[in-house]
């Protein structure tokens, strides 16, 4: 990987998990996520 596509990846993932961060636990379970899949969703969101 080069330098470039890292830093591409690692602000996909760092905007991922902002946004679902900023959901409430409702909206979060009205999608079927738990607070804690948070980091594996944006790192599959990612790939």
């Amino acid at each position: 990987m080069n330098l470039s596509r890292f830093f591409e990846t690692r602000r996909q993932y760092r905007q991922t998990t902002r946004e679902l961060n900023r959901l409430t636990a409702r909206e979060l379970s009205d999608l079927g996520i738990v607070r804690s899949d948070i980091p594996a969703i944006a790192r599959q969101s990612v790939r």
